[in-house]
């Protein structure tokens, strides 16, 4: 039995990372990850964001898969270069953004460590992990293309 609970429980857990550059200076892009209220407006997979109070919110996500997740994110860190939230709901865990400045405009590094909840989500983890993690890259490739579109149309100084 209890290898079994130990295979679910690493079957649940997810570390993702991913590095990007975007040709627009630190501050301009650290404002835009800050300010969950514009996501749906640029991430095509946030379809919802709920302020719950001011290091609070609730977010709604949904990608190619057909199930919205439901994310409570609480701010842990909103000054560069580390940009991070505690993650509760459907994922438990941490995303954080790191960003630096370079001769290019801003390096960002992106690295999420969650655990799924629930018995459907740990099904999938189970039975579908490579699906899962197709889908996140494809969830963050947009996220990549959406800040960029984003802040190519943000006023400098205003993201």
């Amino acid at each position: 039995m209890r290898d079994h609970a130990e295979v679910l429980a690493r079957a649940r857990r997810f570390s993702f990372t991913s590095e990007w550059q975007v040709p627009y200076p630190l501050d301009d892009v650290a404002a835009a990850i800050i300010d969950l209220e514009f996501y749906p407006l640029w991430w095509r997979q946030i379809r919802a964001v709920a302020a719950l109070g001011p290091d609070d919110a609730w977010v709604i996500c949904r990608s190619r898969l057909p199930y919205n997740l439901n994310l409570f994110l609480h701010a842990e860190s909103r000054r560069p270069p580390e940009l991070r939230v505690g993650l509760d709901g459907d994922l438990r865990g941490m995303a954080r953004y790191r960003l630096w400045a370079n001769t290019f405009g801003t390096q960002l590094s992106y690295r999420q460590d969650v655990e799924v909840s629930g018995r459907l989500l740990t099904a999938a983890a189970v039975l579908a992990r490579p699906l899962l993690v197709r889908n996140h890259d494809a969830m963050m490739r947009d996220c990549r293309a959406g800040l960029s579109a984003w802040l190519a149309t943000a006023p400098s100084g205003s993201a």
